[in-house]
């Protein structure tokens, strides 16, 4: 047995009776997926201190992360794969809008004080704040942090209160969202730099920006990716983009929307291009949904179902109530 045969069967061995795990490939390949997002948007952090916080982007993680975005900002990095098309979005959208409601961008951005969301705020800097507490973890933890770090400081505004009180009073404050050592150092050196950058702690100018320009602004922070930066603006800016999280990526390759060895940023930028402007919100907020609630489609679910929405795209063709049968979805 060579050194990486070595690895994969200590891996997979459970408990001390020497029996190997059985995970099923799809879950085992999110999770690994799952765990690369964490290691890239988050670990990447260095160690809170206010000495290094002028050099929390360096200068190769900064340029990496732009010249990943920059280069498929206005295409996709799968130029010949021509799915889905603006008519498949409209078919998925009915389909999920019938199931679980339709879903409307709000005409004013609120703040929740019981959940943490993903974005939901109208301030950029509570916004992204947020959106760090919800990586990697359930809705319920973020919030549950979300309310805890409240609690701690105050409301979403006191960042002044944070900031002095230390990185270690922070990580105490979110630890029962999880990952909360590394979200510590993320949010408290983000408000540090935002500070010294701007000499407030504020990210309002973004909404004079157009979306590249703020994405790429987002994503000059460590612990910023480009969903994250996506969340942000497409639930506080009310800009037009497609995030992608655990939920949308894995709907999308149940539907056949991106190649089978898409990684999620390449998946991300490839809906961002496919995906009319007017459905991306309402997609994103159903396809999330979906992906928590419907039996066939979430993690763990089963591979088959009477999912209506995998059975209107099952083997490339139109076959659900919905619409006409047996219509090519390329049309």
């Amino acid at each position: 047995m060579n050194m990486r045969q070595r690895k994969r069967t200590a891996t997979a061995e459970i408990g001390t009776h020497g029996r190997t795990a059985t995970t099923p490939k799809r879950i085992k390949t999110e999770a690994s997926k799952a765990l690369s997002d964490v290691l890239d948007n988050l670990s990447s952090a260095p160690p809170y201190s206010v000495k290094t916080v002028g050099d929390v982007s360096t200068p190769n993680l900064q340029s990496r992360k732009l010249a990943a975005y920059s280069q498929y900002a206005a295409s996709s990095p799968f130029p010949d794969f021509l799915r889905p098309t603006p008519a498949e979005c409209k078919l998925a959208l009915r389909i999920l809008s019938s199931l679980h409601g339709t879903r409307n961008r709000p005409a004013t951005v609120t703040a929740s004080t019981t959940r943490a969301g993903c974005g939901d705020s109208p301030s950029v800097v509570d916004s992204l704040v947020r959106t760090i507490l919800s990586q990697n973890t359930s809705d319920a933890n973020s919030s549950r942090a979300k309310r805890s770090m409240d609690a701690t400081y105050g409301r979403s505004d006191h960042w002044e209160a944070i900031v002095a009180g230390g990185v270690e009073k922070l990580q105490e404050a979110i630890a029962c969202g999880g990952l909360s050592k590394v979200k510590s150092r993320v949010i408290m050196q983000i408000l540090v730099q935002v500070h010294e950058r701007f000499g407030e702690y504020s990210l309002e100018h973004l909404r004079g920006l157009a979306n590249d320009e703020a994405m790429a602004e987002l994503l000059s922070f460590k612990g910023v990716g480009p969903k994250t930066a996506s969340c942000v603006l497409l639930f506080c800016l009310g800009r037009e983009s497609f995030a992608v999280d655990t939920h949308v990526y894995r709907i999308s390759g149940l539907l056949g929307w991106r190649p089978d060895k898409a990684g999620r940023e390449e998946t991300a930028r490839h809906l961002d291009v496919r995906i009319p402007d007017e459905d991306k919100y309402a997609l994103h907020v159903l396809m999330v949904t979906h992906g928590r609630g419907c039996g066939a489609c979430r993690a763990g679910g089963r591979t088959t179902g009477s999912c209506e929405l995998r059975q209107a795209f099952k083997k490339g063709q139109r076959t659900g109530p919905a619409c006409d049968r047996s219509v090519d979805l390329k049309s």
